[in-house]
């Protein structure tokens, strides 16, 4: 027997009782910001009364509570019992229970790099036939996701492993609408734009940019991202992949060349606050700091969409404060590469229900529910961008869906000792003067000796 949904008025009588009391169903089920329609067709085509899912994942505290709503209404859909468990140390736990025969159906991960070593000892399963060529019709950028969730298997085949599900911008660049408005600056559309303003913000005599690259033990991890965005600016997807596998090796010309285009902002005295001297020392939390003071420190800073979690109480998103896509060069032909991180759900124990969940995924309503909670970017060209809490995130998912190319964050997926360590390092250390070429091949020397 099929199982379908009430409708109408008893829908309404429904969610207003013990559905929402005991916090489940907490969008209603009809009308508001999201698309109904696929999601009473799902329920239609899908019946998984008496079957249990269990997924895990990195997402715990208000995150868990944020996805778990959202697995309600697969439940409601479904008839299946699913359930979500968070774990601080999910990346060695994950591991762990594969090996041993004992993983959930589903697993969450917060970065590529694991789910491709898990593919190819066998400890995962390739999602349905036609799941990458939807990803590629209905994912802005679809061809960026495809590659990002396909990995070569136990017999070294490639195949799609994994659905990317929440996603992270860092292509912005922060800026105070007031101080922009007095100066009477335009927000630049290109890289030769940028650089132009920042020459123009000096002749004013003032200072274009706030850059911090201190962060404890993980100091230097600022200028990685920097690199990264300039490497998808000024080469082809494939260098910058060839560059993450190292088979481009890191001191290569047109790596070096990426470093060097970090080092015309952090390196010019001119350009940034407290000098090329401060940029080092200045932790990343504070580094934004310039823009709120009056008169501004400094009138732009490049850094991801976290950010605003470090920016003075009372911020006023659009008002205080404001962003714009970080620009490609006009004259390179590389249209509107994006740099970001992103989780992606993988199968880890095959089921029916599994495989309804990542049918499930695709519907524009799964995540149409995180975006009206806030904290939550995706790619898919389908959902409506009303439901997104805020003007902000709205904004960044237009920059999402304008993207050509998505591009996951460089050192997360290399290996630790290099993206988590010589790479951070060598970054200072060419920060503070060090030669980008001498710091490439430093870095190189590091990866030849783990391989």
């Amino acid at each position: 027997m099929t199982k379908r949904l009430y409708t109408s008025v008893a829908i309404v009588a429904l969610t207003s009782s013990a559905a929402v009391a005991d916090g489940h169903l907490s969008f209603g089920t009809d009308g508001g910001p999201f698309t109904w329609d696929s999601y009473n067709a799902f329920a239609e085509a899908n019946d998984l009364s008496g079957q249990e899912l269990s997924i895990t994942g990195p997402w715990t505290g208000n995150e868990k509570e944020k996805v778990e709503k959202i697995i309600a209404y697969f439940n409601q859909a479904t008839g299946a019992s699913a359930s979500y468990s968070g774990s601080d140390s999910f990346e060695a736990d994950i591991v762990v229970s594969a090996r041993s025969g004992s993983a959930p159906n589903l697993a969450v991960f917060p970065q590529p790099g694991l789910a491709a070593d898990m593919a190819s000892q066998g400890l995962l399963t390739p999602l349905p036939d036609g799941t990458a060529d939807w990803v590629r019709d209905n994912f802005a950028a679809g061809q960026s996701w495809v590659d990002l969730g396909t990995y070569a298997g136990a017999d070294g085949n490639e195949d799609l492993y994994g659905m990317f599900y929440r996603v992270d911008v860092k292509s912005l660049v922060w800026y105070s609408p007031v101080a922009f408005d007095e100066a009477g600056y335009d927000i630049p559309e290109t890289m030769e734009e940028l650089k132009a303003l920042t020459d123009q913000i000096v002749e004013d005599g003032e200072t274009p940019w706030c850059i911090g690259l201190g962060s404890g033990a993980a100091t230097g991890w600022p200028a990685t991202d920097w690199v990264e965005d300039m490497m998808l600016r000024t080469n082809s997807p494939a260098d910058y992949d060839a560059w993450v596998s190292n088979e481009m090796k890191f001191d290569d010309p047109k790596v070096i060349a990426a470093i060097e285009e970090f080092g015309a902002f952090a390196r010019n005295n001119d350009y940034v606050d407290g000098g090329a001297e401060a940029v080092a020392s200045t932790d990343f939390r504070d580094s934004p700091g310039g823009l709120f003071s009056i008169p501004p420190k400094c009138y732009m800073h490049r850094q991801a969409s976290f950010i605003p979690a470090f920016f003075p109480e009372g911020t006023e998103m659009g008002e205080d404060v404001d962003f714009f896509y970080f620009p490609a060069y006009a004259d390179k032909d590389l249209g509107k590469p994006v740099l970001g991180a992103g989780t992606l759900f993988a199968i880890t124990n095959p089921s029916d229900a599994a495989n309804a969940m990542i049918e499930f995924l695709k519907l524009p309503i799964a995540h149409e529910m995180w975006m009206a909670q806030g904290g939550f970017l995706t790619p898919h060209t389908g959902v409506n961008p009303e439901a997104y809490a805020d003007d902000s995130l709205r904004a960044q998912g237009d920059i999402l869906l304008n993207a050509t190319t998505f591009r996951f964050d460089a050192s997360d997926l290399m290996p630790g000792e290099i993206g988590a360590g010589a790479f951070w390092t060598g970054m200072v250390d060419y920060t503070t003067g060090k030669d980008a070429g001498e710091v490439a091949a430093g870095i190189q020397e590091r990866w030849d000796a783990i391989q």
